[in-house]
């Protein structure tokens, strides 16, 4: 086990003038189990989405609502919409930071460790007897069609867990009549000892702008 330290970040929204909400997903965290302690890419977490949305519209009616979404949070919030779009009505936008589906980050995790990757689709069906989902149907690009929030995403340049064909297949399903892909390099995080060089597509020049300040 490991710890992510976020505050860092969430110190350079709360110092925009944002009010944050943060939550650890259900598995995770300070957060009790559920489903049998099963983590499923997103489509179990969608709930915690949506849970999220009814507690902050609950607590806070006043406020305008905009997402942060960070990895499995950000699957979870692709899978959210599609399921309950009535729950996002009213919430401006979706920033996602590096989605990745399941199946892409446990064969680049197993290529590493120097597993034969021609027994993957043993691994596949093993973890479909512990979930019931397919690595493809724990993917949220499929679920990215169904998007309607304006969405900026990024993600880490040449990260050795993700592959850049994923989030771009997010991108690309997006259902945007007008998109347009704003490429720039970048260090990202704020705290020195764990920043990576980022490279960050954007579909609007304001939203590179504000990326590049955040």
């Amino acid at each position: 086990d490991f710890e992510v330290n976020f505050i860092p970040d969430y110190k350079i929204l709360h110092d925009a003038g944002y009010n944050v909400l943060t939550y650890d997903l259900r598995n995770f965290g300070h957060s009790g189990a559920g489903n049998g302690g099963i983590a499923s890419g997103g489509r179990f977490e969608s709930r915690d989405v949506v849970g999220s949305l009814a507690y902050a519209r609950g607590a806070f009616p006043d406020m305008t609502i905009g997402l942060f979404s960070r990895c499995l949070g950000c699957n979870a919030t692709f899978f959210a919409q599609e399921r309950r779009p009535d729950r996002f009505e009213g919430v401006r936008c979706l920033v996602g930071a590096q989605p990745v589906s399941p199946g892409v980050i446990t064969a680049r995790m197993l290529k590493l460790s120097g597993f034969p990757m021609d027994r993957f689709a043993d691994v596949e069906r093993v973890a479909k007897l512990a979930t019931s989902f397919s690595m493809e149907e724990m993917s949220p690009v499929h679920a990215a069609k169904k998007m309607s929030l304006p969405t900026f995403l990024y993600q880490v340049r040449d990260d050795l867990m993700t592959d850049p064909s994923d989030v771009q297949s997010m991108f690309d399903n997006i259902p945007a009549a007008d998109k347009d892909l704003f490429v720039q390099d970048l260090v990202g995080g704020a705290d020195p000892a764990r920043s990576l060089p980022t490279r960050v597509g954007t579909e609007f020049a304001w939203h590179s702008l504000f990326i590049r300040n955040l």
